[in-house]
């Protein structure tokens, strides 16, 4: 079946981009990066500004002059990551490759990428979080509303009470907040925004209560490079030092997730030297970043 692959390929990325901002639960970040700006192939500009506070009105001299910051702060993305498929040219008879090209990616980015982009943005948000004692303790079986709170309590002190706040909670702190009467009686649904999606999540006086898999919810992994000895598979697994996040509190707009590059590439069976097959490419080269201005407002409770 003869198809515009660069149509097809355009069309594709596309699809994948959107289904990574909505399926994945730290999709939402990347709409914090809408004004980020890239110099070079590394270097991204993420805008920050200061202002000087108010200062005494003199009636004979006036104002006093303040100062306004304005610029961008550069970042370097890190994580460069891709894959190469082959479909063989015979397998296409019945659905046609671009419909058997939709179904693997989309299984792809379902079950591979979107994992790892989480578990990226959940450990790097989480071990901020723990660098900068940035923490809560207590025990979730007993203490999950009251650990809650206090990490809810310590954000809204950081940034006031109008930002719009997330928490992300493992199995443990979720099967607590479901069979605490406390807990369950004041959960309510809310309204929350993922790219061009909106949806009802739980919440909990406004914020939003987002489970995650306890596998993407650590605060180290190794991201492998699909080459190594026993990384020919690729993905992620837990550092061997790494932590258990069983709760993450923090403003929805502190973070950025910023993408470069969300490509698919089409080759053709006769453009393909390597086999008698259709070649897939798939690149994500993205990053998470925090902002400096809410740097003291993301909040963990980890735990070994």
């Amino acid at each position: 079946m003869a198809i515009n692959t660069l149509a097809f390929a355009e069309k594709m990325t596309e699809e994948l981009d959107r289904a990574v901002v909505q399926r994945s639960v730290t999709g939402f970040l990347a709409d914090n990066a809408l004004r980020s700006k890239f110099v070079g192939a590394q270097t991204v500009l993420v805008p920050e500004m200061e202002v000087s506070g108010l200062g005494k009105y003199d009636r004979d001299t006036g104002f006093v002059r303040g100062a306004i910051t304005v610029g961008s702060k550069p970042y370097t993305l890190t994580m460069d990551r891709g894959r190469s498929f082959q479909l063989d040219s015979e397998d296409n008879d019945e659905t046609g490759i671009a419909g058997l090209a939709g179904q693997v990616l989309g299984e792809f980015v379902r079950t591979r990428v979107v994992p790892e982009v989480d578990a990226y943005n959940l450990s790097k948000l989480g071990q901020f979080a723990v660098d900068q004692s940035q923490t809560v303790t207590g025990t979730p079986a007993t203490q999950a509303y009251k650990m809650f709170m206090q990490a809810v309590g310590k954000v809204q002190n950081a940034v006031g009470y109008d930002e719009e706040l997330v928490a992300f909670v493992d199995s443990t702190m979720w099967s607590a907040f479901q069979s605490s009467s406390e807990v369950t009686r004041q959960i309510t649904l809310s309204d929350f925004r993922r790219g061009e999606l909106s949806t009802q999540v739980r919440s909990i006086n406004q914020v939003a209560l987002l489970p995650v898999p306890d596998s993407r919810l650590k605060t180290k992994f190794t991201f492998k490079d699909g080459v190594t000895s026993q990384q020919e598979d690729g993905g992620f697994a837990p550092a061997e030092d790494a932590q258990n996040i069983g709760l993450l509190v923090m403003p929805k707009r502190a973070a950025s997730l910023v993408k470069k590059t969300e490509k698919v590439r089409v080759f053709e069976p006769d453009r393909n030297p390597g086999a008698d097959a259709w070649k897939l490419d798939y690149r994500l080269y993205y990053d998470l970043f925090v902002r400096n201005s809410m740097a003291d407002s993301i909040y963990v409770y980890a735990y070994e």
